[in-house]
Parts: C-alpha cells; structure tokens; sequence
C-alpha cells in the first residue's frame, strides 16, 4: 500500500512509521520536513498535498495541537487552538481526501487519553479529542467505496512523558511499539469508526 503519514517526524509519527514501513511505501508529511509539505491550518496546503503525493491507499495524521492552560483563565481565543489545529486540521485531511483517496483505502487519526481522563489544564484537548472520536465513528457511515476511518488515542507516550511532566499523575506512559502497533491495527486492518484506546 501507498502510505502518507503526516507529521512522521514527531513522536508519534515515528513510531506509525516504524511500524508500517517494512510492509509499505511510505510517503511522509509535515509542515516543515518531510516528502511533501503541508499545513494543516490551510485547505489549500491540504489539497496540494494530496495532488503532490499521488494515489494513496491510506492516510494517517499524528499531528496537532491543543492549549494546555487553566480553565479559570482560558479564553476563546486559546480554546480555538485546539479546534482549529488538531480537530479542523484532521477533520479537512478527510474532508478533502474522501474523494482522493483509493477504494478500500482507510483515514487514521490521532485523538489522545484526555476524552476519558481529564487532567488539569486539559479542557481544550478533551473537547477536541471527544469531537475526534465522534467525528470518525459518524464519518464511517458515510465514507463511501468501502473507505474506513479510525481514531489512535493513546495515553503519554515514554518518549515524551518528560516534556508532560507533572500534567498527568498516575498515568502510566506507552511505548512507541505499542503505538506503531495501533496504526497498523487501523491501517491494515478490517475495523472502522473505532477509537483504539491505549491506556
């Protein structure tokens, strides 16, 4: 399969690389490395993107961003990061490629633990992950040609529990095998509109 896997170069999109390219052409995309480049904040970027890249069989975003702040203070403004990044720059991804992507191809997104374990200062990302979820498992029932869509949500990664530190107690982090391994589980696998939780 043609793979694109955009934000390869961040945490976890090495580890959706890692695992899918042995058994895959894989293209890689990001907004400032990467075989082809693209910013999410921008359809127009989105659909050079696609024309760029070529025939795809899958499509796999690790990327956005949501504000980590206290609800006390949170503005609309902050809260629009995450609707705008990691909700609407995955939402257009799918938006703009159910029509260019293969037959039988599949969309997978990242959303994140926070939809079902709140921390503190995480309001934003629990909003955009919850909207990611519901978004793919609605999407599912349109996406025509026997094209699927899932959601990767896992809980902190190793590689990046340092950057987190003290934002989520208790939580214990997830390697970036197990996360490589959700990716391929949406990508190579038969399922469609489920979140693939790694807690």
């Amino acid at each position: 399969m043609r793979v694109l896997i955009i934000g390869a170069n961040g945490t976890l999109g090495q580890a959706a690389v890692a695992a899918l390219k042995g058994r895959h052409e894989i293209i890689t995309a990001g907004r400032s490395a990467g075989n082809v480049k693209v910013d999410l904040l921008d359809c127009q970027s989105i659909a050079r993107m696609y024309k760029e890249a070529g025939k795809l069989d899958a499509v796999v975003t690790c990327t956005g961003h949501a504000h980590f702040g206290p609800l006390a203070t949170m503005s609309e403004e902050q809260f629009m990061v995450g609707i705008k990044d990691k909700l609407m720059g995955q939402v257009n991804v799918v938006l703009i490629g159910q029509s260019l992507i293969n037959d039988n191809g599949s969309f997978t997104l990242t959303g994140g633990v926070l939809d079902r374990e709140p921390i503190r200062k995480g309001a934003n990302a629990s909003a955009v992950n919850g909207a990611l979820n519901a978004f793919a498992m609605s999407a599912a029932v349109e996406l025509p040609r026997s094209i699927r869509i899932n959601v990767v949500s896992p809980t902190v990664l190793e590689a990046s529990a340092a950057k987190y530190d003290g934002y989520f107690p208790g939580h214990i982090p997830v390697s970036s095998g197990r996360v490589g391994h959700a990716y391929v589980k949406s990508v190579e696998g038969a399922i469609t509109g489920q979140v693939i939780k790694l807690d």
